[in-house]
């Protein structure tokens, strides 16, 4: 039997295999309803003439196309790798296909990305990080396709969310350095001007020195972009600026360790001469020398409970609860004073 070179459809299995198309519907979806040696006559059918269920028709009667649209700011990112392993992980587990678009925090071509989702009739959206404006949810409310956050939050609180809270997770960590007897800390941070992590850290840090009475000095604020390049080039200013600098809080990992490095390269010693304590345990955290203390954020479970939490929308299942806050914690490792005096 040869393949035809144009696309075959469900008509041509059915007409080669002398059965009808509701037969081969019921054996491509795996309906049990069907004869064995029907089932095998149709499979035998389909391998030899190459077919290949269409989805988007399927979709189109079911009126499900089993597809979430994923908007992330950056897959090379360890933090958001990592919270889309625990979406696919569900994904899969409740039988739908995750599409990834990057967005890289710009506004416009995240608009660009959400409308195609909804153009392309997914049957639900998870959006990643970045600002929410009112155009955001504008966008999303217009839609009757669910949406849910992870890794941001919604404050109005109209949409659903997965995250940490960021403000009192960066205030601990400034609190883990202020008991170790530290008077001068510095911060090295993102954008002020993000709602989602950049000003919540920088807030979290300001609350914990003021409730100790430490002022707040502007010689030892640095603003970077999350990256490891900037934690060194920030770290470098520090310690040439600040020559009583004791400690740093970096509200990212990469940068934490750009910033051990710097303080290494400055010819000093972490953490006898400056403690350091970064944010997301990503990978690299437990790789640099010393170790890094950081901010232990559970990236996989976030990504796992905003899919889980989509699911319940899309199936139309109960939700008890559509704002969710997930538990961090410290990971105090060796590149803090309070680690060394255990060691000792």
């Amino acid at each position: 039997m040869e393949k035809k070179s144009e696309a075959i459809t469900i008509y041509d299995v059915a007409r080669e295999a002398g059965v009808s198309m509701a037969t081969v519907s019921r054996v491509v979806n795996g309906n049990p309803n069907v004869k064995p040696s029907t089932r095998k006559k149709v499979l035998n059918t389909i391998r030899e003439l190459g077919y290949r269920p269409n989805a988007v028709a399927r979709g189109l009667a079911s009126k499900k196309t089993t597809t979430v649209g994923v908007v992330i700011p950056d897959i090379s990112n360890a933090f958001y790798a990592e919270l889309t392993r625990g979406i696919e992980d569900i994904a899969t587990m409740y039988h739908y296909h995750i599409i990834l678009s990057n967005s890289d925090l710009n506004q416009e071509k995240e608009y660009q990305l959400i409308n195609a989702f909804f153009e392309k009739q997914v049957d639900g959206l998870l959006f990643l990080g970045g600002e929410l404006t009112n155009l955001h949810r504008e966008t999303f409310s217009a839609s009757t396709v669910p949406v849910v956050l992870a890794a941001t939050e919604d404050d109005t609180a109209q949409l659903p969310y997965v995250t940490i809270n960021q403000k009192e997770a960066a205030k601990e960590a400034t609190q883990v350095l202020l008991e170790e007897g530290h008077e001068h800390i510095a911060f090295i941070g993102e954008a002020l001007s993000d709602p989602v992590t950049g000003y919540p850290r920088y807030s979290g840090y300001k609350e914990a020195l003021l409730e100790q009475g430490k002022p707040i000095s502007e010689k030892r604020i640095r603003i970077g972009d999350g990256r490891y390049r900037s934690g060194y080039q920030l770290m470098t200013e520090l310690i040439n600026e600040n020559p009583d600098l004791t400690a740093v809080f970096a509200t990212s990992d990469e940068m934490a360790v750009g910033a051990i490095h710097a303080v290494q390269d400055q010819g000093k010693k972490v953490p006898t001469d400056i403690s350091v304590i970064g944010f997301n345990n990503i990978p690299l955290s437990s790789q640099v020398r010393p170790l890094l203390s950081t901010i232990n954020v559970p990236m996989y479970d976030i990504g796992a409970v905003a899919m889980r939490l989509l699911t319940k929308y899309m199936n139309q299942e109960q939700v008890d609860t559509s704002q969710v806050y997930l538990q961090h914690h410290i990971e105090i490792r060796q590149s803090n004073r309070v680690m060394l005096k255990k060691e000792t």
